[in-house]
C-alpha cells in the first residue's frame, strides 16, 4: 500500500488510524532517511494507542528505547546508533517483540534480521516540501489482516 500525505495533519491522522488497529504483538518498523519524519509518524501511532501526553514521545536515539503507557504498552526503538544488529538482539529485543505491546522501530531496515517475518514496515519518502510518501508493507498474514481491517487513506 502506498500512501501521499501532503502535510503533517495527514501523517498524524493516519499514524492515530494505525495505532487506533495495532493489537498487542505487533510489530511496526519505520524506515527512511533522516527527517523523513518516522518519530513523528510514532508520535502520532502512540496517539491512536491512548498515550496520555504525546509531547513525552521524542527519538529514543541516546537511550535505544523508551516505554510508554498506552491502551498496550508501547514499546519504542530506535536503532541508528547501534554498531551492529547484534547489539539489537543484546539488548533484550526478542522480549520486547514476543510480548504483550506493541514494538515500533524506527530505522527497522538496520536489524530486520531481528524482527518477526510477521510485522508491518513502513518506508517513509519525502515526496515534495511538505509530502511525505509512506509505503506500508505487510510481512505476513497477521499484520495483512491488521491492515485489511482498517481504513486508511490518502489526504
Amino acid at each position: 500500500m502506498t500512501l501521499d500525505f501532503p502535510n503533517l495533519e495527514a501523517t498524524e491522522a493516519f499514524g492515530r488510524a494505525l495505532g487506533a488497529a495495532l493489537t498487542a504483538g505487533s510489530v511496526v518498523g519505520l524506515v527512511g532517511e533522516m527527517g523523513a519524519g518516522k518519530t513523528h509518524l510514532t508520535r502520532a501511532i502512540c496517539e491512536g494507542l491512548g498515550i496520555r501526553n504525546p509531547r513525552v514521545v521524542t527519538s529514543p536515539t541516546f537511550v535505544l528505547i523508551q516505554e510508554y503507557e498506552g491502551r498496550l504498552p508501547i514499546f519504542h526503538f530506535d536503532v541508528y546508533r547501534l554498531r551492529s544488529p547484534r547489539e539489537f538482539a543484546e539488548l533484550g529485543a526478542a522480549e520486547y517483540l514476543d510480548g504483550h505491546g506493541v514494538c515500533l522501530i524506527e530505522w527497522a531496515d538496520r536489524v530486520s534480521e531481528f524482527l518477526p517475518a510477521d510485522r508491518l514496515t513502513i518506508e517513509l519518502r519525502h515526496a515534495g516540501e511538505t509530502v511525505r510518501r509512506a509505503t506500508v508493507v505487510a510481512g505476513g498474514p497477521r499484520h495483512a489482516d491488521l491492515l485489511a481491517s482498517a481504513s486508511f487513506s490518502s489526504s
